[in-house]
């Protein structure tokens, strides 16, 4: 904790008001995420993404009184603030973290490389957690604003730090060295990731090895390092004689892999529950750690049999009775549980807000201080409903919590004993324990039973993708997000909630009752109507939708029923017809529909628009151009008579990249959030937000000439192996994809449909495919195999694709 003085003189910042010396403790950079305002100082990042600066007055209101900005800004606003000026916010933070860095004396880890960074995190926080009070990044805090973050958590009570470093450019490392300071290094390895950044591999290694300049030893592969030149101060392992760690052999069984090195002139093994080769690297990297630091041989042996998969990734999925599950089940601490509490309240969207909490152990923090910290957040967040399960949880925290109901449990095992699934109906249920409670268990209890083929939502994803468009609107365009057709069919409600959390302005559905659930889930963002019919009202009134209204007959019909119910002013959109053809006013009909509305006082506009035909097309650029002469056209009639302000849109996800001038007041971002590139521009980094994958229920060795499934389509031309995987036409994986025109992935290779697909099985040929066995995953589509190749081969687009997954697939929703 330090004053706000002291800060102020580190980062060689300058009052542009000062009211008090407060003392700060936490670090806040997001004021929907602030739980500590009044000990949180609040840094006004600056990024191509956003400003900051405008979430001030947002800060400010939920009571943080302490600032760093960049820029300028009227103090008059912020009666008994401290705010501090600065050249650049980030640097700030970096400044501050470093400074705090200089006061600890502890063992310290840096690690880096292209990949396995977070995985060796983790696995070294499994391995030696026994051993000491260990602070570490959160999730994959690796950036250059992750790591002041992550270095900020360290205290004296800490015997040991584990802190991971991710660059993409050069010049990067050499402020997170200053702030990490490690006394031990990790390099997991050099792959692809980033390579843009940088000219070659070589100066990629270059880079990254800037972070290990002060180290006592340096741990990695020895042919890596001896590449990049490294001979002394190195703990390295390899297959050949001359490393640390000499690896002998590497044996993979069906779901283990026996590892035989020899160290120090004597040989030693280890065995781990891992049997891809990424795996394999990364445990070796952590052995030569506890190696190093000379952990016994027979305990390592047994700590690498107890490792678990590091999922950094929060599961949201749907379970019984109307609830929602938030499975993060591995680990206990108050620094992942703010980010899972966080993630809670972003989709409860009106759900009774439920968590499940084991003893937290080993957090460095006295109990008094840990359970004060985690009853405050439970307060924050709004908790209803607290499950305790351990000796330590329920007794420590009841006595601070007066507003939660408790129901403690004295181990899993009790609480399973227990469960009856009808106490649980209508619930957002957080499930978060160490890793020795076997929480797993727990969230297998709230699942609903469905077969194994799964839609993969990525959340973070979807952020990404909205952030990569709104990096190219200009500051003043408001954004409306489609979430038509069950979001693309990657679900309504849980994509809704991200983008409300987002501070999106619009949301679009394609009929009232996508609206309505949407409102029924909590959300109270503006929803347009895009398909209003007569029969829908009442649904659009009851629910404060606001419909799009473009024919005379439909404007006749609402203003009717709205008279009828005694309204007036209500919202609504007006579609203009400008060459699509579909639906709207035409040109011809807007004086008209501009008179009416200005005469009467049923309608008020929040919107005017026109669809674009093709403006993914270059070929139709002149016809793009042509549409949006020909809606200002109609703006221009309209605003002759209606002389009130109204948003303006024309452009859908190709035209906001292809056509900036056409922005206006507001775009509409589609199939684009989703990750599906419509143009071939690379102005955006989008990922994939949806993979659809499944399984492989059984695997046949078929002869040659034997035919596949129904009317034996499939001849097999050689003696094949054939795997039959969990998905049919049922599922929305069209019956077209039959006969070797579609393929899905295995292994990270294709293989080819073989015969008709059924209604719930699909064939697939995996002869060339190495090591492939009954339960492997399968990959339909997402980022390994883009859905736009998969629609290519049926001659169809990503949008059919996409919205014909079946409602009988399950939905998972992931947060990094």
């Amino acid at each position: 904790m330090y004053s706000i003085q002291t800060i102020c003189s580190v980062i060689r910042g300058a009052f542009i008001s000062y009211t008090l010396d407060d003392s700060i403790e936490h670090l806040a950079y997001d004021s929907r995420r602030l739980q500590q305002p009044t000990t949180s100082l609040f840094f006004a990042f600056k990024t191509s993404h956003n400003d900051g600066h405008k979430y001030i007055a947002e800060a400010y209101r939920k009571g943080t009184r302490n600032f760093i900005v960049s820029e300028q800004i009227d103090v008059q606003d912020f009666a008994g603030a401290n705010i501090i000026l600065v050249t650049d916010a980030i640097s700030a933070l970096q400044h501050l973290a470093a400074f705090h860095r200089a006061h600890f004396h502890f063992p310290v880890v840096g690690i880096t490389g292209s990949n396995g960074k977070t995985i060796v995190k983790e696995w070294l926080y499994q391995l030696l957690q026994d051993d000491f009070k260990i602070v570490r990044s959160p999730k994959s805090f690796n950036s250059q604003i992750g790591v002041p973050l992550s270095v900020w958590q360290m205290n004296e009570q800490h015997e040991l730090a584990i802190f991971e470093a991710g660059i993409s450019s050069v010049g990067e490392m050499a402020n997170l060295k200053d702030i990490i300071r490690p006394t031990i290094g990790v390099l997991t390895n050099i792959g692809e990731a980033h390579d843009a950044g940088f000219e070659s591999q070589q100066q990629k290694l270059q880079e990254k090895l800037k972070l290990f300049e002060d180290v006592e030893v340096l741990i990695g592969q020895h042919e890596l390092l001896g590449k990049a030149g490294i001979t002394k101060d190195i703990f390295s392992w390899s297959t050949y004689e001359g490393a640390s760690l000499q690896i002998l052999s590497i044996t993979k069984n069906k779901e283990s892999t026996i590892i035989e090195a020899s160290h120090a002139e004597r040989g030693i093994k280890i065995e781990i529950p891992f049997t891809d080769n990424a795996s394999i690297q990364n445990a070796v990297t952590c052995w030569c750690m506890l190696l190093y630091l000379k952990i016994m041989d027979e305990t390592i042996a047994k700590r690498f049999l107890d490792l678990h998969p590091v999922d950094m990734r929060l599961q949201l999925k749907h379970g019984s009775n109307h609830c929602l599950v938030v499975n993060d089940s591995y680990s206990a601490d108050t620094t992942s549980l703010r980010i899972a509490l966080d993630f809670l309240k972003q989709q409860s969207s009106g759900l009774k807000r439920t968590v499940i909490l084991s003893d937290f152990f080993e957090t460095g923090k006295s109990k008094n201080e840990l359970y004060a910290e985690i009853a405050g957040l439970l307060k924050t967040y709004k908790v209803e409903k607290l499950i305790t399960i351990g000796s330590e949880m329920g007794p420590q925290i009841s006595e601070l919590l007066d507003t939660i109901t408790i129901h403690p449990h004295s181990s899993t095992g009790d609480f399973i004993s227990d469960f009856k699934g009808s106490s649980f109906f209508d619930e957002i249920i957080l499930i978060k324990g160490a890793r020795k409670f076997g929480f797993e268990r727990i969230a297998q209890l709230f699942e609903k039973r469905l077969h194994q083929t799964v839609l993969e939502v990525n959340l973070n994803a979807l952020v990404n993708n909205l952030k990569e468009y709104q990096r190219i609107l200009q500051p003043e365009t408001k954004m409306m997000a489609m979430v038509k057709a069950f979001s693309y069919g990657s679900g309504g409600a849980e994509i809704a909630s991200v983008l409300q959390y987002q501070h999106i302005h619009y949301l679009a559905v394609a009929y009232a009752d996508e609206g309505v659930e949407l409102v029924k889930s909590g959300i109270n963002l503006p929803i347009m109507v895009i398909n209003a019919e007569e029969s829908s009202f009442q649904a659009i009134v009851d629910y404060n939708l606001q419909p799009v209204i473009y024919s005379f007959s439909l404007l006749n019909s609402f203003e009717k029923y709205l008279l009828e119910q005694g309204l007036n002013s209500y919202p609504v959109h007006i579609e203009i017809e400008t060459g699509m053809n579909r639906l709207g006013f035409s040109l011809l009909e807007v004086e008209e529909l501009a008179k009416h509305i200005a005469s009467a006082s049923m309608f008020i506009i929040q919107s005017v628009f026109s669809h674009l035909a093709a403006s993914e097309d270059e070929s139709e650029d002149v016809f793009t151009l042509y549409q949006f002469e020909l809606f200002n056209q109609a703006i221009n009639t309209i605003s002759n008579h209606i002389l009130y302000p109204f948003l303006k849109h024309i452009s859908n996800s190709a035209a906001i990249v292809r056509h900036p001038q056409l922005q206006m007041d507001m775009v509409r971002l589609g199939i684009g959030l989703y990750g599906v590139e419509v143009v071939n521009k690379d102005q955006l980094d989008l990922q994939a937000v949806a993979t659809l994958r499944s399984t492989i229920a059984q695997i046949k060795h078929v002869k040659k000439g034997e035919t596949v499934s129904y009317n034996r389509k499939g001849v097999v031309n050689r003696d094949s192996v054939i795997a039959t995987i969990r998905i049919g036409y049922a599922d929305g994986y069209s019956r077209q994809f039959s006969n070797g025109t579609g393929k899905v992935l295995i292994n990270g290779k294709q293989a080819p449909v073989i015969g008709s697909v059924c209604m719930d099985m699909t064939m697939v040929d995996v002869t060339d495919i190495e090591e492939v066995k009954e339960g492997d995953d399968v990959i339909i589509f997402g980022s390994q195999l883009p859905v736009q190749q998969v629609a290519g081969w049926i001659n169809t687009i990503p949008y059919e694709i996409m919205t014909g997954i079946s409602q009988r697939v399950k939905r998972i929703y992931f947060h990094e």
